[in-house]
């Protein structure tokens, strides 16, 4: 009865043993290691928060959720789900991807925006914002197609006369002329001219047509980009 009783003993002293060595700290970190998940590593925070690899489980906690956080903000695929990700981890693993595909996001965005106001000032103020954006030479096109063009509104031997000319046709022709700009002479040019804003060809043709029946002279023409300045061709 004795030695049943040893025997007994021992097996059980036994099995704790295989117990313990089951569940010590090498095992565990090896057990969380092979899941990989976030669980595992709290799990083994939890048992050993002691052992010397608890910061590193903590690190390894932190990538898995920056992982997963990219991933819910990719399949989502919108301006929000990225500004998301990066409000949780500015300096994520994935910072730099998110800011790209928020920054592709908000360039399409703008660009149909353009689109659809179909305006040279919309295409300009898209270029102001995104200045290396696929599109841009799209914008530029759009802008020369529908700005390359102004109306002249006459020459003027001298500054003060130019600027009395400008208030005059400012005044009585408002609605049609939102700016007369007054171009000082520059090379072979002596005279001071006066021009309409920047506009499509048809509209400053139209301008032009009707600046005419008010028996007021002008000419359209085409603004040129040359060594750096802007030069005017008649049309």
């Amino acid at each position: 009865m004795k030695k049943t009783s040893i025997a007994s003993f021992l097996v059980c002293l036994l099995a704790v043993g295989v117990l313990a060595a089951c569940s010590s700290p090498n095992a565990d970190w090896q057990k969380a290691s092979a899941q990989g998940t976030v669980a595992a590593y709290r799990s083994f925070i939890k048992r050993h928060p002691d052992d010397p690899r608890v910061q590193q489980a903590r690190n390894r906690i932190e990538s898995l959720q920056d992982r997963q956080a990219w991933q819910a903000a990719g399949d989502t695929g919108t301006v929000q789900s990225y500004q998301h990700y990066l409000a949780q981890y500015p300096n994520g693993a994935y910072t730099s991807d998110a800011q790209h595909a928020l920054t592709g996001l908000k360039e399409a965005s703008a660009w149909r925006s353009a689109q659809r106001t179909g305006t040279a000032a919309a295409y300009e103020a898209f270029l102001g914002t995104f200045p290396n954006a696929a599109q841009a030479s799209k914008a530029q096109a759009q802008i020369d197609k529908l700005a390359g063009y102004q109306v002249e509104l006459g020459r003027y031997r001298s500054a003060a006369a130019a600027n009395a000319a400008a208030k005059r046709l400012k005044a009585r022709f408002a609605s049609l002329l939102t700016q007369v700009q007054v171009v000082a002479p520059s090379g072979a040019n002596k005279l001071t001219t006066l021009r309409s804003q920047q506009m499509s060809r048809a509209a400053a043709a139209a301008a032009c047509a009707r600046l005419r029946r008010a028996r007021q002279s002008c000419a359209v023409v085409k603004i040129q980009a040359k060594s750096g300045g802007l030069t005017l061709s008649g049309l």
